[in-house]
């Protein structure tokens, strides 16, 4: 084959990928979301004669042609090969692998941002909580037993802890970095396993003053497979799904949830959650402003509050032998001056229970 052939044979080729993909484009139906990266797409924007003008239009256009672009998996997954394997590189947009389990990078610290968070949780005591017994523990995010040690950066967790402290004083500390390790996380998630909480519970229990039974009590496993955690799509790469274990008894079993935003009741466990964008959902129904479930075994009258992220969605079933009632707080969803239209507040325990990653993030915080 001669060079003026061979030109044209690798020109056409071109041309024909182009127009295949062009074409693929127009008649493949718009996908509303990516399960891998847990969002909704960009779908076709409306055309108006104002977004014309301003050029609003064709910037939705943009994020819409690379949100439905035809293989768009596929080239993110060869990319991410491409980089952490042939380029040997550490990481890819922040997500790196260690040992099978996915990281997504948190830094710096953002001392300011964790003196608001301080702020709002002694704003919230002041406002509702005086002379009742309030707690506070932090959850380290996954980073805290890989980052530094394989070279990465990490947050400062100790200085973290140290402004928190310096910050409250009218609120128990409680420590939480002690009694976890990286085998406690799901390997292609953020979060917690709630079958290896049991340390959590005791430690939550002594500083509480719970039953010391609370963290010996037994349930039965129930294990979900397949389930690809919120790292999964975010790296991009062929990883093996792991299992996700809920722990279940009786007295979970036959608990009421309320939903104060859909004024709708429900189970603890929203099994049919599992499989869909965020399968981590089936703890409590995800992200809900404003929740309470109600124990009809317990054998006392009393309550708990608890101020939370999603990680307390897995802790707090396993909190509810203690208590006839636990309200759970989602301050990112619900503003704190609300809270008194909704809860009564008197004479219940309450813990504030934030991950690294919300009061590195504290903004959110309404």
């Amino acid at each position: 084959m001669n060079g003026t052939v061979k030109n044209k044979v690798i020109a056409l080729s071109f041309v024909f990928i182009v127009v295949t993909i062009f074409f693929l484009n127009i008649i493949c139906p718009p996908r509303e979301l990516s399960f891998s990266e847990r969002r909704k797409l960009q779908q076709f924007p409306a055309v108006t004669l104002s977004s014309l003008l301003n050029g609003s239009w064709i910037d939705k256009f943009e994020k819409y042609s690379l949100d439905q672009f035809v293989f768009r998996e596929e080239f993110r997954a060869l990319k991410a090969a491409v980089l952490f394997k042939l380029f040997r590189q550490k990481d890819n947009n922040g997500i790196y692998l260690i040992d099978e389990h996915v990281f997504k990078m948190e830094y710096p610290l953002k001392e300011k941002s964790i003196a608001r968070a301080a702020q709002k949780l002694n704003e919230i005591y002041d406002y509702y909580l005086q002379g009742m017994n309030v707690y506070y523990a932090i959850i380290p995010d996954k980073n805290y037993f890989a980052a530094a040690q394989n070279g990465y950066p990490g947050l400062d967790y100790q200085r973290l802890v140290e402004i928190m402290n310096e910050k409250i004083s009218k609120m128990k500390y409680i420590d939480l970095f002690s009694c976890l390790k990286l085998s406690d996380y799901y390997r292609t998630d953020l979060h917690w396993r709630q079958e290896r909480l049991q340390p959590v519970v005791a430690q939550i229990t002594h500083a509480m003053g719970l039953s010391p039974s609370l963290a010996a009590r037994q349930y039965t496993q129930v294990k979900k497979y397949p389930f690809y955690g919120a790292y999964y799509g975010q790296a991009a790469l062929p990883l093996k799904p792991e299992e996700l274990i809920y722990l279940t008894n009786e007295s979970i079993e036959a608990a009421v949830v309320y939903y104060y935003d859909k004024n709708e009741y429900g189970k603890v466990y929203a099994t049919e959650k599992f499989g869909q964008i965020d399968s981590y959902d089936l703890f409590l129904s995800g992200a809900v402003a404003l929740l309470s479930i109600e124990n009809p075994h317990a054998k006392s009258q009393k309550e708990l509050i608890i101020f939370r992220d999603s990680y307390g969605s897995s802790l707090a079933p396993l909190l509810l032998a203690e208590y006839q009632k636990i309200t759970l707080i989602d301050l990112r969803y619900i503003a704190a001056h609300k809270l008194g239209e909704f809860i009564d507040f008197k004479d219940q325990d309450v813990l504030f229970l934030y991950s690294t990653l919300i009061l590195n993030n504290s903004e959110m915080l309404k």
